[in-house]
Formats: structure tokens, C-alpha cells, sequence
């Protein structure tokens, strides 16, 4: 296959950028499609946290300038486990989640940084290359290439190669796998939400959980990170997530895309008994700010086989959706970036067996995240999915 054709990329995410970026590079060229008219076109999400092997697939790609720039947005907060407390006495208790959970990534430190700041560290040098308002609905395979195909009818350019890397909806992984990768809704839903940094003077430095057993209907739990040398200026937000056992947290019509003030009143609603400590996390909540997520998971089995083609693969949620529960859904897309990337320069570009080798090594580490992630989730949250009964997202 000719390298001067370029590698498409489906959906502009954190896994994409990245490997846009790797490609880069490699002087391989490519295009990115994303179905929203900007970065900025929906929320962000919650800040992420890096693990080792997210931090260091990310160093793998970037170039040093980069890296450093990226290092930089990062903040980096004392506190190797989290510490947990009791939402309406106040009290610290012993975590469920203790010991099973190393939070440090580098330096003895727990290392996060925002979605959105690393999609923008990602998307430098290939703004050029996306485009958007370019929703991939599926693909054709030529001679000896690949189109995407879009929601408006049209195709793209023919390329090497397509990458679906377009989330948890992606019609790219339904055609390619044949329908055997799944998303599972696990009934359980989020919100997050965000404060003035002086709403976090009550906690201090760390990484904490805020649990709340006296639900009637299941225990629901805020987790935040309150990073050091920021605590007394107002102008700067701090963000927490709040999950709870399905049934807990209702958005209405249990339509998880609403933003604003129903989230944040039912956030209100939940906390009205919590520790004075914690109210001015909700009381000082930024109202616009506020959205529900749906908690959702790919097969707890693992990523399934499909016939491999060459000219088409995946990354990201749109292979391996996770709960939030270990924190690995976000760093296993940028192994994911790094590992294809990697293969693909020391390829030359799209050649025959890339795809299989990539495919072959992703599953082994994915399976593994998506099955600790989904174990924390079944301690955490309470879920339990039955692959043969669970309802499915798409």
C-alpha cells in the first residue's frame, strides 16, 4: 500500500490527537473527521488522572518541547491513595477502594490534567488536517485502500488506512467487528460538576472520596483532587464527579445529555444532609457547569475477535469502553495511540500485519483494564452486567 495515501481518523478525541500527532511525526500523512463543529463544542468531562503507563505512552509520542508543555498543564498533587470521608458525619473512614488503588504516577505524585487542555497540547500542528462537521457512519474498502463514509452522503479521500476512533457510538467498530463489540449501560449514572477552588478549602491537598451510604436507594460518592498552590485564588475552578448505584442519581427522562440547572439540583438535592465541611463544593457549584454522564462498559469478558483487516482498525472507547471506577478508560487510549503509532512508523506507513500485530498486543492490556475497571465498578457501584441481558448503548 502506497504511504502517500493518507491514514484517516475517525472522531477528533484525546486517542486520535494523539495519534495524529504520532503520525506526525513519522511524515506519515492523514486526516482527522469529527461530526462537532469545534473542541469546544460540547463538555470537556471530568480532569483525568494519569497512570504510569498513560504518562509515559503519552512522553513516548510527543517530542520533548511538547512534552514539556503538556507536563506543565499538569498538576500534580501529593497522595498515593485516596482518603475517604463520611458525607454526612464528617468523618475520615477506611476507603473500600484502599490498597487496591495506587494513584501516584511520577515523583510520588498523582498526576491529572483536563480533557480539554489535552486535546488542545494534542491538536498542535494538525489543526490543519481535521475536519469537521464530518460525521463517519461507516466505510468501503477499495482495490487497495479505504473511504470513510459520511452522514451526508458523501465519502472521503481514499486513504491507507482508517482508524475508528470516534467513542462508544462508533458505526466504525459495529462494521468492522461484525457487531461483536458491545456497550453495556450499567444502569448507573454521574454528574459532574465544578467550584471555586476556596470551596475545597475544607479538604486540603490530596485525592478524596466523599461517600454517602444513607441513601434509600444505594450509596453515591463525590470524588475530587485538590491540587496544592491554587487553594486561595477564586478564580481558578476545581472540577468533582459525583456516581452513584443505579437508581440514585435520575436525571429526568433519564436523559443523560442535559446540562445546567437539573443537574445541579438534583446534585443539591442528593447533599442537602452532608457535613458542613463539604456543602460549599455544591453550594458554590457552577450551575451552567453542571451535566449528568451515563456510566457505561464494554464486555467485562474482554475485547472480543473479529476477522482482522488490514486496512481497518480501532482505538479508544471505541474498542474498549470503561467505567470510571479505575480511572484506565483515558490511558488506555493513549497506549492504544502510542502502540499503533509506533508500529506504523517502524512500518513505513500502512503495510501489511500492522493492524494484526496491533490488534493482537491491544487486546491482552485491554481486556485486562476493562475487566479491573469493570470489578471496581461491581464494589463501587454496585452494578453487575449479564452480557446476555444487559441492555446495550448501541
Amino acid at each position: 500500500m502506497s504511504t502517500q495515501k493518507p491514514v484517516l481518523i475517525a472522531g477528533a478525541g484525546i486517542a486520535s490527537l494523539l495519534l495524529a500527532h504520532s503520525l506526525r511525526r513519522s511524515g506519515i500523512p492523514f486526516r482527522i473527521f469529527e461530526r462537532d463543529a469545534s473542541f469546544v463544542f460540547r463538555a470537556q468531562g471530568y480532569r483525568l488522572r494519569l497512570s504510569a503507563e498513560g504518562l509515559e505512552a503519552i512522553e513516548e509520542v510527543l517530542d520533548p518541547d511538547t512534552f514539556k508543555r503538556f507536563w506543565d498543564k499538569c498538576g500534580k498533587t501529593d497522595g498515593s491513595k485516596f482518603t475517604e470521608f463520611d458525607a454526612v458525619t464528617g468523618e475520615e473512614k477506611e476507603s473500600r477502594i484502599a490498597g487496591q488503588q495506587a494513584l501516584a504516577s511520577r515523583d510520588g505524585k498523582v498526576v491529572g490534567i483536563a480533557r480539554g487542555d489535552m486535546r488542545r497540547i494534542f491538536a498542535a500542528g494538525c489543526e490543519a488536517h481535521i475536519e469537521w462537521r464530518r460525521e463517519v457512519t461507516g466505510y468501503e474498502l477499495t482495490d487497495d485502500g479505504v473511504r470513510a463514509l459520511f452522514a451526508d452522503g458523501t465519502k472521503s479521500v481514499e486513504g491507507s488506512l482508517l482508524v475508528g476512533g470516534e467513542g462508544i457510538r462508533s458505526r466504525v467498530a459495529r462494521q468492522l467487528s461484525g457487531g461483536k463489540l458491545k456497550v453495556y449501560d450499567t444502569g448507573a449514572r454521574g454528574i459532574h460538576g465544578q467550584a471555586p477552588t476556596t470551596a475545597f478549602g475544607g479538604l486540603g491537598e490530596g485525592v478524596f472520596i466523599i461517600r454517602d451510604d444513607t441513601h434509600p436507594d444505594g450509596s453515591f460518592a463525590l470524588i475530587t483532587n485538590v491540587r496544592p498552590g491554587e487553594l486561595d485564588d477564586p478564580s481558578v475552578r476545581f472540577g468533582w464527579t459525583m456516581s452513584a448505584q443505579p437508581g440514585v442519581i435520575r436525571p429526568p427522562n433519564d436523559d443523560h445529555t442535559i446540562v445546567g440547572k437539573p443537574a445541579a439540583d438534583v446534585a443539591r438535592s442528593l447533599t442537602r444532609n452532608w457535613h458542613p465541611r463539604f456543602r460549599p463544593l455544591i453550594d458554590q457549584l457552577d450551575e451552567p457547569e453542571a451535566a449528568f454522564w451515563k456510566i457505561t462498559c464494554s464486555a467485562p469478558s474482554g475485547v472480543p475477535e473479529w476477522p482482522n483487516e488490514p486496512r481497518v482498525t480501532l482505538i479508544g472507547d471505541a474498542v474498549h469502553s470503561m467505567t470510571p471506577a479505575a480511572g484506565l478508560g483515558a490511558n488506555t487510549a493513549v497506549r492504544d495511540s502510542a502502540l499503533l503509532g509506533r508500529l506504523l512508523r517502524e512500518a513505513g506507513g500502512c503495510k501489511p500485519g500492522v493492524t494484526a500485530a496491533y490488534e493482537k498486543e491491544m487486546r491482552i492490556y485491554a481486556s485486562q483494564a476493562v475487566g479491573q475497571s469493570y470489578a471496581t465498578a461491581v464494589r463501587q457501584f454496585g452494578i453487575k452486567i449479564d452480557e446476555e441481558a444487559t441492555r446495550t448503548v448501541f
